[in-house]
């Protein structure tokens, strides 16, 4: 007689109940397998099923469907359909999905844009440098524009991270270690401060200014020169235009962007009077997902971590860029304000800081994540606030 095929009998989860709702249901005591034998030497009957305890195969679940074998009877969760992929198909041939670095190279279109300041300010100037087709979203302080991205009002948020005539915005330095947003992009952005006024008031006329502290910081000299010796400091320079306006003040005059003077109706009495003419700030974008390192283009790499006490633990931080030719741009320390101080083994205590660094190197580097991970290993906290493009565009 020709060798039989195994006889597989399915086991499928009891779908009818018994009319006793409160019928106890049948637990088999032992785990059981069938065993199908075909005609071979071992066994005289070649159509035999023997019935025999088992012992717990191993549990295999894919997809959320737990597989039922011959070796038991489990109770599956409920199926859930998934599609076959051949196993053939070559993954490079199926469709490349949208990153976020696709969309940040785009014009900005649809994006909704954070900044910090009134219409007219310098900020929203680098939101459309950055986000052309945007719309832009003021907010009055640098802590709402990094709330409005993380409660979906914006997309991005672009705010000043440094000036070279100012040095670094501290606040919003302290501000991305609060929150949870990335930098995905940077943009410089050329300052050209004009003085502006009422229609009709002149220079001579002015007794005070008005403006951003670090607008009347950068313009010190030149407004002296000019005989304004009374300042005023406002949250920012739009803001200062648009109090001018306002208040049709006669004696003071505004700091700001010609911009500013067209949108609330005021006069340019003098333009570039920055002391320095190469003023340039460095605005941050950030978002609420990180991007998509890359290699194929210039990338940096924006860090913050913290030391344990004792001489020469930066040197030994630095070193893990060093020796790997990583080159740093930008090295920054602010106090630890969750540790603001630090115990030491004399009677003095020191302040614990955090050192804020930027790197000329993409996350995608493998050095990169080497230098990182050395890092970590001595450093008492560690983050990566961002590895996005460099902004290589003219300001």
């Amino acid at each position: 007689m020709a060798p039989t095929a195994c006889l597989r009998i399915p086991f499928l989860p009891v779908r009818a109940r018994s009319a006793n709702a409160n019928a106890t249901p049948f637990l088999p005591p032992h785990r059981l397998s069938l065993k199908c034998s075909a005609a071979d030497g071992d066994n005289p009957n070649p159509n035999s099923i023997s019935i025999s305890p088992a012992s717990p195969p191993g549990l295999t679940v894919s997809d959320g469907v737990e597989s039922v074998d011959v070796n038991g009877l489990r109770r599956p969760p409920a199926p859930v359909s998934a599609p076959t992929v051949p196993g053939a198909r070559d993954p490079h041939w199926l469709p490349r999905p949208l990153t976020s670095a696709d969309v940040m190279e785009a014009d900005g279109k649809g994006l909704k844009v954070a900044y910090q300041g009134c219409a007219g300010a310098y900020s929203e100037a680098a939101a459309k440098k950055a986000y052309p087709n945007c719309e832009t979203v003021p907010c009055e302080h640098f802590d709402t524009a990094f709330q409005a991205v993380e409660n979906w009002v914006a997309d991005r948020a672009v705010l000043p991270l440094e000036n070279s005539l100012g040095g670094s915005i501290h606040r919003n330095y302290d501000l991305l270690l609060r929150h949870s947003l990335h930098i995905v992009g940077e943009v410089r952005l050329a300052v050209r401060h004009c003085l502006l006024a009422n229609p009709g008031v002149k220079i001579e006329n002015l007794k005070s200014a008005m403006s951003h502290p670090q607008a009347l910081a950068q313009c010190e000299h030149t407004l002296t020169g000019l005989g304004i010796e009374h300042r005023e400091a406002v949250d920012d320079t739009a803001g200062a235009a648009k109090i001018v306006a306002e208040h049709m003040l006669q004696d003071t005059g505004a700091i700001a962007s010609s911009l500013a003077a067209k949108l609330y109706g005021l006069d340019v009495l003098a333009e570039n009077i920055q002391d320095d003419k190469d003023n340039v700030t460095r605005f941050m974008m950030l978002a609420r997902e990180p991007i998509i390192p890359r290699t194929d283009k210039p990338f940096k790499t924006s860090i913050v971590f913290s030391l344990e006490e004792g001489p020469g633990q930066l040197f030994k931080a630095l070193a893990v860029f060093a020796m790997r030719e990583i080159n740093l741009t930008k090295i920054e320390s602010r106090p630890h304000k969750e540790r603001p101080l630090r115990d030491c083994s004399s009677l003095l205590k020191n302040f614990d800081y955090l050192f804020y660094v930027d790197l000329e190197a993409s996350m995608a580097d493998p050095k990169t994540q080497n230098a990182l991970g050395n890092l970590k290993e001595f450093a008492t906290f560690l983050r990566v606030l961002g590895s996005y493009p460099t902004d290589v565009n003219e300001p």
